[in-house]
């Protein structure tokens, strides 16, 4: 038999990236460090990645167990010392010893690297790798080499991670891109109203085809806090407006509205308005409480001032008088 052209050889350790000496456990660890970044349910439609992945798996196969990596390394010592020879010396009568390490096998039965490798793996052979006629005998000690876990499809597992979303995002829901750990990016369309806790389920997204779980959490508002459905707000009002009520504008998640705010409102009162909140699974809305807080100016305009010393000079309220004849 002659063995055929070896441009198909693959160097497995230089696949793998490690030394020829390298112990076992090493081989291993540098394979499990490729396999993270290649393999397919984390490059889904990435034909590259996954033929990468492939040659990775059947590196990893031969090299981890310690008869497969014997032979692969006696085979390549074989093809080594006939490399750059003729077709002529491949069929001379030398006798096995002169041309092999003492100890290797004589590997000239095969007519490539491909039909080496499918026999040691116990694999059919591959179209066109094994010439006309040729037995398809197998080793014994190859037949029954261990597989590797990664190459049993792996069982469909659910994932969760975490979403943190602005309040406003929370509320108006609509599309949001999201970039997980993995490196993947998602685009996902969120509903409105969504709280801390609830979960958003992507189908398919998970570890091999399993479900990704999304956990809402709610980012904290310079403004707007939430009370279950309910939206909490601090509305800062001036001693006139307090004092005399009228018309005030105060924000909303919908925006700015116009309430009308009754007189003699003091520090901590809260105002209720109704249907301003988040909305619940039935589509209904909480309330904006609006909490009441007197905010003084730092600094009097001349105006200003005078009248505040008229309204001092004239006025008939006195909290002290009160606080004292309780």
């Amino acid at each position: 038999m002659v063995l055929k052209s070896m441009e198909n050889f693959r160097n497995y350790y230089e696949l793998l990236g490690v030394e020829r000496g390298s112990a076992p456990e090493d081989i291993k660890k540098a394979f499990r460090r490729l396999a993270r970044q290649y393999h397919p349910d984390l490059n889904p439609g990435d034909k590259g990645a996954e033929e990468k992945f492939k040659e990775f798996n059947e590196a990893y196969r031969v090299l981890s167990d310690p008869a497969t990596r014997s032979q692969y390394d006696q085979f390549t010592r074989f093809w080594r010392s006939r490399k750059g020879r003729s077709n002529k010396d491949f069929q001379s009568n030398a006798r096995p010893s002169e041309s092999r390490a003492k100890g290797d096998e004589d590997f000239s039965q095969f007519g490539d690297f491909n039909s080496f490798i499918d026999q040691l793996l116990g694999r059919r052979p591959r179209n066109g790798s094994r010439e006309a006629g040729e037995d398809d005998r197998r080793s014994p000690r190859t037949a029954t080499a261990e597989k590797e876990p990664y190459q049993t499809p792996p069982r469909p597992k659910n994932v969760e991670a975490e979403l943190k979303l602005p309040l406003e995002k929370a509320y108006q829901g609509g599309r949001e891109r999201i970039k997980l750990e993995d490196g993947r990016s998602l685009e996902v369309e969120m509903p409105a109203g969504m709280m801390p806790g609830h979960k958003i389920r992507l189908r398919g997204q998970g570890i091999a085809n399993g479900d990704l779980f999304l956990k809402i959490d709610v980012l904290p508002h310079q403004r707007f806090r939430l009370q279950g459905i309910d939206i909490h707000c601090v509305l800062p009002l001036t001693p006139a407006e307090a004092v005399l009520g009228g018309f005030v504008e105060v924000p909303t998640l919908d925006g700015l509205v116009k309430i009308s705010l009754p007189q003699g409102v003091v520090s901590g009162q809260k105002l209720r308005l109704a249907g301003k909140g988040f909305p619940n699974e039935d589509g209904d809305r909480g309330d904006q409480l609006l909490e009441i807080q007197l905010a003084l100016p730092k600094e009097l305009s001349a105006a200003e001032r005078e009248l505040y010393e008229k309204i001092r000079a004239i006025e008939t309220f006195n909290p002290r008088l009160d606080d004292m004849n309780t």
